[in-house]
């Protein structure tokens, strides 16, 4: 999925120091994407900019697209990072310059590593479902993997957690309570989508060394103490070793996680690079057609990148 604001703001990240643990609830922002598809933009936020290598997280839905082209992401490239296609309802048509041609379904995971560079597209295939109901997320690679061969990878089995109390948790990426995703990672993390009953009273066991944060997909439910309503996300920190659940109906949570990311970087617009050169180079080889490769089959143009902001950008200073 790409970033679709024709002027996207540069998002210096990582250099992220340890946070005890804290309940610190963010909104998300409403982002149109494409022609009938509005997301909930969650990170980065004026807040908090990453968890862990996650630096990105769009949810959207659930949409009734009923007689509407639903998702239509043209072609538009990636650089420095991994992105995460995680559906609860619909399906999502893949294409990349690798010549990936996948349809990804709820509870399969689609996960593309750019790289040094890749170009994909996404969209609702034709007679698609009515709903769609999903997330979009990209980890950022650390330093030494950030000019890796470009992949990609389609896992339709994920482990699954019988948390007990009524919890049930797919572990979309990395590891949760034992339990590992087949899906490539570069760094310590986890990504799982948790699933409450109603009356759940649970407590699932995490790793006091990685910062959390959960957003809502559907319903409410309790975290840690913390009522979270659809939309928002609830920032954790570090320093838990179990995270107190609880639903009065039924309801759903995104969990992400990871050691902090204490490499510094720069995100502007569907790249993550270093420094402005790193970006510029980037944006310069997308215009030119080079380094990042085609996309077949996509009915459409190709995604033009915005213009570069007039500011100098840097990456952010270390927090201590």
């Amino acid at each position: 999925m790409s970033n679709l604001d024709l002027r996207p703001a540069p998002h210096p990240c990582g250099g992220n120091g340890r946070t005890g643990p804290v309940r610190d609830v963010q909104p998300g922002k409403q982002v149109p994407l494409g022609e009938s598809t509005v997301v909930r933009r969650l990170l980065p936020n004026l807040g908090r900019r990453m968890v862990g290598a996650w630096c990105f997280v769009d949810h959207y839905g659930p949409d009734d697209i009923v007689g509407e082209p639903g998702m239509q992401v043209p072609p538009h490239p990636h650089m420095g990072l991994q992105t995460v296609s995680w559906l609860r309802e619909g399906e999502v048509l893949h294409r990349d310059s690798l010549g990936s041609l996948q349809t990804v379904r709820p509870r399969e995971l689609g996960l593309m590593t750019s790289g040094r560079a890749i170009a994909h597209s996404e969209e609702s295939p034709l007679g698609h479902a009515r709903f769609l109901h999903g997330a979009q997320l990209w980890v950022a690679l650390p330093g030494e993997h950030r000019d890796t061969a470009p992949a990609f990878e389609h896992h339709a089995d994920l482990p699954v957690i019988d948390g007990g109390g009524g919890l049930s948790a797919t572990v979309i990426l990395g590891e949760l309570a034992g339990a590992a995703s087949p899906g490539t990672t570069y760094s310590p993390l986890v990504g799982a989508d948790l699933t409450l009953a109603a009356g759940t009273d649970a407590r699932l066991p995490i790793d006091p060394d990685f910062e959390y944060a959960a957003l809502t997909i559907s319903g409410e439910s309790e975290v840690d103490g913390v009522r979270l309503a659809p939309g928002a996300l609830l920032y954790l920190g570090c320093g838990r070793s179990e995270l107190p659940l609880r639903a009065d109906a039924d309801s759903s949570l995104m969990l992400l996680g990871g050691e902090p990311f204490e490499e510094n970087i720069l995100m502007w617009w569907n790249f993550v690079g270093r420094s402005q050169e790193d970006i510029e180079q980037a944006r310069d080889a997308w215009m030119t057609g080079t380094r990042f490769g085609e996309v077949h089959g996509y009915e459409g143009e190709r995604l033009t990148a915005p213009e570069l902001p007039a500011v100098p950008m840097k990456p952010r200073g270390r927090v201590h």
